[in-house]
Order: C-alpha cells, then structure tokens, then sequence
C-alpha cells in the first residue's frame, strides 16, 4: 500500500493517476479515512495556492462544459496546465451520479495538460461537491496552474462556489436580452464577468443585443463601482470571444492583485471555509450522539404527526448538547 508521503510525492510530480487517487481519498466519507487525507493535504499545502481559480456556472443548457473544453483547449495549447472540477448531478433517489463530463470534454480529457474530475455533487448544499476545495488544493500541487470549477447551475451552488474561487463567470444564452428579469438578481451581483455564450451563426445577432442590455443591467447594479464586472459575447463552436474572455479574467485578476484585493479575497475564502467545517464537524458529532440520535428520531415522529413544532423540537434536541 503506498504511503501519504508517497502519495504525495507522486502528486507533486505530476502523477495524474496519483491525483485521482488522492482526490477520492480526501472525498471519502469513511472515518477511517479522515487521518490519512489530512495528512496527505497538508504535506501538500505549501505546494498549493499558486493558480488561476474560475468559477463557471449558468443554468442547465447554456454550454458550460462545451465552454470548458474549447477554453481549456485553448490554455493547454498555449502551455498551461488545465483541471477541472465537474460537479455532477445525483440522484435523490440512488445517489448515482451521472458523471458524464469526461465524455462531454472528450478531447479536453485526452489532453496531457489536463486533467478532469467529475465528482457527484450529492446531498450538499448547492450542488458543490463536498470536498471541491480539497480536490483544488490537490491539483495545485500536482502544477496545475488553471482550475475551472463547473456548477450544476441549480440551488445555491452560485453562492458556493463563488466562495473558492478567484474569478466567477456567468454564462447566459442568446436569450438573456429578453428575459433578465427571470434572472436571479443575487448570481448577476456575484458575478465577476459575464459571458453571453452561442454567439453564433442565427444567434450571432441576438447575443450582441443580450449583451447590450445585459452590459445596463450590470452596470446599474454594480453602480458603485469604478470598473463594473465586463459582459462578453463568445462562442464555443467558432472560437469567438475566448482569447479576450482569458485576456479579461487576467487582466482583472492583475488588477485584484496589484490593489490586495485578491489576497484579501482568499483570506475571507480560507476563513468562510474554517468555519464551514467547524459546523460540519459539530453538526456531524451531535448527530452522532446515541441519546441524540435517539431523540431525533422520536422529534422526526412527533412532528411528522404534527404534535409537535420544528422550533420547539428543536430546541429539546440541543438542550441535551448541555447535559
């Protein structure tokens, strides 16, 4: 069996096959397994926090794989060294994952400058997989100096991700223009860039006036700002757009660093993270209680039965934290 330190070794040298197995090893639920990843992340850790992170996301449909594998192209092309981490739809039934992104980025997988990791998203909140930012740290380490980070696009997986990475783009269809008040307020505030996608061939034209108008909507609700997040046109199939979409992202990425924006980015990410285990680790300890465990299933019945209020059950189930 090879050890963490051997692990490790092999990932920082590169070893893709070592990655995956390092990836599934910080993903795993065991217990058992908990020692062993900690280990392995932190003889990692000084390798790490030296690439370029992008959040992608946009609602089912609007291309965001196809996006990655022509911009990942792109950047393997030109010397970098691409990961990505596609969170994948589960099923709430089965919790199987598709995990098709692999065959959607065919060519992008055979590439030997990048590397692709398709993870079920689960039953964590917002559709990010549980352990995306430990799998993050792992492919620093092993050179890559881009990591993409594609959503499901559903939930609060906006929210999540945008807490992990350095440059968050939205995509949006050709459409957009017509329809930007059914878009979530919330994901247009978060967004560092947006991206109108399928600018080609009948859509061309329909996507330069969704910019338009999506470029106004940007701009009043980043009305503070000196340099409001930009609004590009692009296209996957013709190529259209992606030099300038890199260009930008590290342009402002530039920026960010030269003001301490970006430093002071990550330090708030590192801290949200801090204190989203601190309540993982606790909530999974409670749970973990016998007596609490006991008690839960007993206030699930009662108010299941509507005997008893959520509040109230609540409330009995963290007084016996105190006992």
């Amino acid at each position: 069996m090879t050890s963490t330190n051997e692990l490790a070794a092999a990932i920082r040298a590169g070893d893709r096959t070592a990655l995956a197995r390092g990836i599934t090893l910080v993903e795993s639920r065991r217990d058992s397994d908990v020692p062993a990843a900690e280990a392995l992340l932190h003889a990692l850790l000084p390798a790490t926090g030296r690439s370029i992170r992008v959040g992608i996301t946009g609602a089912p449909g609007v291309g965001k794989s196809t996006l990655i594998e022509a911009l990942g192209l792109d950047l393997c092309g030109s010397g970098h060294r691409v990961a990505v981490l596609a969170v994948d739809p589960s099923s709430a039934v089965t919790g199987g994952s598709i995990l098709g992104d692999k065959t959607r980025m065919g060519e992008l997988s055979r590439h030997a400058n990048a590397f692709i990791r398709p993870s079920p998203g689960g039953d964590t909140l917002g559709g990010v997989a549980a352990r995306t930012r430990e799998a993050m740290l792992l492919c620093e380490a092993a050179g890559h100096d881009v990591v993409l980070v594609e959503t499901i696009g559903t939930g609060q997986s906006e929210v999540a991700v945008h807490g992990m990475v350095d440059f968050f783009l939205l995509l949006l269809s050709p459409a957009a223009g017509d329809e930007l008040q059914g878009i979530k307020r919330g994901v247009m505030e978060l967004a560092d860039g947006v991206l109108v996608h399928k600018a080609d061939g009948d859509l061309a034209a329909a996507a330069d006036r969704a910019a338009q108008q999506c470029l106004l909507a940007m701009r009043v609700l980043h009305s503070g700002e000196a340099n409001p997040p930009p609004v590009l046109v692009g296209s996957s199939v013709t190529r259209r757009g992606l030099a300038e979409l890199w260009q930008t992202i590290a342009v402002r990425l530039q920026h960010a660093h030269d003001r301490g924006t970006f430093a002071a980015r990550r330090s708030r990410q590192a801290g949200d993270w801090l204190d989203t285990v601190v309540r993982e680790r606790l909530l999974a300890e409670f749970l973990g209680n016998p007596e609490v465990a006991a008690a839960m299933a007993r206030a699930r019945d009662e108010v299941a039965r509507g005997v008893q209020l959520p509040g109230a059950a609540a409330r009995a189930l963290l007084a016996l934290r105190r006992r």
